[in-house]
C-alpha cells in the first residue's frame, strides 16, 4: 500500500517537472516533441511522521453488524451502584427459632398499690368496759285525789326529785329539815362494743454474752506473745469464748466489760489485753519472794467477730501467772448492752 502511495506521488511530481520544462522550453522558443520513456523508480523516501497525532477525522458510518464474537474474558469489577427503589413487601416468612434467654433487665417501677384486704376474723372477747353514766330520772306521774286523813304511818322512803318549776320569790329562812336518806343507785348502762384488736407488738429479743475462765497447773506459766489459753471453764454457757485458741469472740455489737485477775509466782508478771491485735491496757507486777497479786480492767465497744484476749508481753521472764489447788489466775468478760 505504501510503495503505491509512493509510485502515485512520485508520477505527479514527474508531471510537474515535465509541465515547467515545457514552460521554459516554450519561452526559448523549442518545439514541444514527444514525451520520453518514464525513467526507473526513485529510492524509497524517508518515513513520514506517525498519523496518530494528527487531527481526528470525522466519524464514519456506522457499518453492517457483525458475526457474535466468543466469549471474553471476565472484566474488572464495576464501581458499586446506587441503591434501587424499594420493592414490594413479600411475605410473611415462617417464625425462626427461640433465641437464647437474654439477660434480666433493670428492675421496673413500683407497681400501683393493691386493694385493702378483706378485715380480719373476729377477736377474742375483751374486757369489760367501765360503768355508763346514770339515766336520767322520769316524769314525775299525775297527782292523785286526796284520800282520808289515816293514821300516821312509818316514814317512807323519800321519792325522786321532780323537775324544777319556776323560781318563786325568795322566802324567808326556814328550819333547818331532817337530813334525807341515801337514795337508789342508779341501773346499770349498757355494755359498749368491743374494740379492734391491736397488732402484735415486736417480741423483745435480749442478747447474751459472758464467759469466765481460768488457768490450771497444766497450762501456768504460759508462752510469751500469744493468746493465754485459760483450760478451767467457770462459765462459757453461750460458748463465746474458745478454749482452745483463747479468743472471746463477740456475737452482737455493744459495749463489754473485761477483768482479770493474776497470782504472781517464782516471776515477774506483763500482760497485755488485746483486741484484734491492738494493745489495749498493760498490767505489770515484780515479784518479790512470796506470793503476788495483779489486775485489770476495761470497757470497750466490739462490733460482730471483733476478738480479745489476755497474752504475756516481754518475754519468759514475765510470765510467773500461777494457778494450783489454792491459786488462781482467771479472765472473765459480759456484754454490758447493746449498741
Amino acid at each position: 500500500m505504501f510503495q503505491k502511495r509512493f509510485i502515485v506521488t512520485l508520477l505527479l511530481l514527474l508531471m510537474v517537472v515535465r509541465c515547467v520544462a515545457l514552460e521554459e522550453t516554450q519561452s526559448k522558443g523549442c518545439v514541444c516533441g514527444y514525451p520520453g520513456i518514464p525513467g526507473d523508480p526513485g529510492h524509497n523516501g524517508t518515513p513520514g511522521r506517525d498519523g496518530r497525532d494528527g487531527f481526528q477525522g470525522d466519524k464514519g458510518d456506522r457499518g453492517q453488524l457483525g458475526p457474535v464474537g466468543p466469549a471474553g474474558n471476565d472484566g474488572h469489577k464495576g464501581d458499586k451502584g446506587y441503591p434501587g427503589a424499594v420493592g414490594t413487601e413479600g411475605l410473611k416468612g415462617k417464625r425462626g427459632d427461640n433465641g437464647e434467654r437474654g439477660l434480666p433487665g433493670k428492675m421496673g417501677p413500683q407497681g400501683v398499690q393493691g386493694p385493702i384486704g378483706l378485715k380480719g376474723n373476729k377477736g377474742e372477747l375483751g374486757l369489760p368496759g367501765p360503768h355508763g353514766p346514770k339515766g336520767d330520772l322520769g316524769p314525775p306521774g299525775p297527782e292523785g285525789p286526796q284520800g282520808q286523813i289515816g293514821l300516821q304511818g312509818d316514814r317512807g322512803i323519800q321519792g325522786p326529785p321532780g323537775p324544777h318549776g319556776r323560781s318563786g320569790p325568795k322566802g324567808e329562812i326556814g328550819v333547818p329539815g331532817h337530813k334525807g336518806n341515801i337514795g337508789y343507785r342508779g341501773d346499770r348502762g349498757t355494755r359498749g362494743e368491743k374494740g379492734d384488736k391491736g397488732e402484735k407488738g415486736d417480741e423483745i429479743v435480749v442478747s447474751k454474752s459472758a464467759f469466765s475462765v481460768g488457768l490450771t497447773a497444766l497450762t501456768k506459766l504460759p508462752a510469751a506473745n500469744a493468746p493465754i489459753r485459760f483450760d478451767k471453764i467457770i462459765y462459757n454457757r453461750q460458748n463465746h469464748y474458745d478454749p482452745q485458741t483463747g479468743r472471746f469472740t463477740s456475737s452482737v455489737a455493744g459495749a463489754y466489760f473485761f477483768t482479770y485477775h493474776i497470782t504472781v509466782f517464782s516471776r515477774n508478771v506483763k500482760v497485755v489485753l488485746m483486741k484484734n491485735g491492738e494493745k489495749i491496757i498493760h498490767t505489770m507486777d515484780n515479784y518479790q519472794s512470796s506470793e503476788d497479786q495483779a489486775a485489770g480492767g476495761a470497757v470497750l465497744h466490739l462490733e460482730v467477730g471483733d476478738k480479745v484476749w489476755l497474752q504475756v508481753a516481754g518475754g519468759e521472764l514475765f510470765n510467773g501467772l500461777f494457778a494450783d489447788e489454792d491459786d488462781d489466775t482467771t479472765f472473765s468478760g459480759f456484754l454490758i448492752f447493746e449498741a
